[in-house]
C-alpha cells in the first residue's frame, strides 16, 4: 500500500520501456534569486529617476541663468566683468577723494594742539558729519542693504576721523564749549541708536531699506547743501579766498565717483544725493574759475594808494 501511494503521486509517462519512463517535474524558481532580481530592478529605476530629476533642475537653472535671474546672466554674461569692473573702479575712487576730505581739517587741529587752545573754531561740522557717517554706514551695511560695501568702507573711516577730530577738540577746548560738544556728540549716538532700533524694530528688510535709505538722502543732501553759505560769501565778496580749491576739487570728483557708482548698482538711495552734490561742486569749480582771476588782481593791489 505505501509503495502504491508514493508512485501513485507521480505523473505517469506515456509509456513503458527505457526512455518513456515518468516525465520530470518542471523546475521551481527560487525565491531568493525572485528578490534579488526584483531589488536590483527597484534600484536601476531610483538611479534612472534621480538622473532624470538632475538634468531638469540643471535645465531649470539654465533657464533662469540665461532670462528670469538677473545675478547669473551677469556671472555668465562676459560684459558682466567690466561692469563689475567699472562699478568697483568708481567705487575706489569715491573712497579716494573722500579720504582726501576727511584729511583736510588736519591743518587747523594741528594749529589747535600747538596753540593749546580751540580759539575761535567749531566743532559743529565735525559732529554733523559724524551723525551723516554713521546714517550712511548702516544703510551700506548687509542688515540693511547687500552689495554696497564701498558705501559702507568709506563712512566708516569717515566716522573714526570725525569722532578724532571731536575728542581733540573737546581735549582743547574750555569748560563751556567742552560741555556744549560733549552734549551733541551724546545726542548725535541718541539719535543714531535711535534709527537703528526703529528700523531693526518696527520693518522688514525691503522697508528697513527704504526708511534708512531716505533718512542717508536727507542727511547727505544737507552735508552737500553747507557749502551754499560759502557760495553766498564769494559771490558777495567776489573773491574765492574762503573757498579753497583743491577742498571743492575733492567734493566734486568724490560725488562724481559716488554718483557714477549708485547709477551702476541702480541704487536711488546713492545717486541721488550725489548727483545733488555734483550739481553743488560744479557750482563751486565755475565760481572758482570766474573770481579767480578778480582775486589774484585785487592781491597783487598794494597795500597803501597814495594820490600824488
Amino acid at each position: 500500500m505505501r509503495r502504491r501511494s508514493r508512485a501513485s503521486s507521480f505523473p505517469r509517462g506515456g509509456g513503458g520501456g527505457g526512455g518513456g519512463g515518468a516525465a520530470p517535474a518542471p523546475k521551481r524558481k527560487n525565491p531568493r534569486s525572485s528578490v534579488c532580481c526584483h531589488v536590483i530592478k527597484k534600484r536601476i529605476q531610483s538611479i534612472c529617476s534621480r538622473s532624470e530629476r538632475g538634468s531638469e533642475g540643471a535645465g531649470s537653472r539654465e533657464q533662469l541663468g540665461s532670462g528670469s535671474s538677473l545675478p547669473l546672466a551677469l556671472m555668465a554674461s562676459p560684459g558682466s566683468s567690466y561692469h563689475e569692473l567699472c562699478c568697483y573702479g568708481a567705487g575706489i575712487a569715491g573712497n579716494i577723494f573722500a579720504f582726501v576730505l576727511f584729511i583736510s581739517p588736519l591743518p587747523t587741529f594741528r594749529r589747535i594742539v600747538r596753540n593749546g587752545s580751540t580759539e575761535q573754531f567749531s566743532a559743529t561740522p565735525y559732529i554733523y558729519s559724524l551723525l551723516n557717517c554713521l546714517v550712511c554706514m548702516w544703510y551700506a551695511l548687509p542688515f540693511v542693504s547687500y552689495g554696497v560695501v564701498l558705501v559702507a568702507t568709506v563712512n566708516t573711516i569717515g566716522a573714526v576721523f570725525q569722532l578724532a577730530y571731536t575728542a581733540v577738540f573737546i581735549a582743547y577746548a574750555d569748560a563751556k564749549k567742552r560741555l556744549k560738544v560733549l552734549v551733541l556728540l551724546a545726542g548725535v549716538f541718541c539719535v543714531f541708536g535711535l534709527i537703528v532700533y526703529v528700523s531693526m524694530a518696527l520693518f522688514d528688510h525691503k522697508p528697513r531699506r527704504t526708511f534708512v535709505g531716505y533718512l542717508s538722502v536727507a542727511s547727505l543732501i544737507f552735508m552737500f547743501a553747507s557749502p551754499l553759505s560759502i557760495i553766498n560769501l564769494v559771490i558777495r565778496t567776489k573773491s574765492v579766498e574762503y573757498m579753497p580749491f583743491y577742498l571743492s576739487l575733492s567734493m566734486s570728483l568724490m560725488s562724481v565717483s559716488f554718483f557714477a557708482y549708485g547709477a551702476l548698482l541702480d541704487d536711488f538711495f546713492i545717486y541721488v544725493p550725489n548727483g545733488v552734490g555734483t550739481v553743488l561742486g560744479v557750482v563751486q569749480l565755475l565760481l572758482y574759475a570766474y573770481y579767480r582771476k578778480g582775486s589774484r588782481d585785487e592781491a597783487r593791489r598794494p597795500l597803501l594808494v597814495t594820490h600824488t
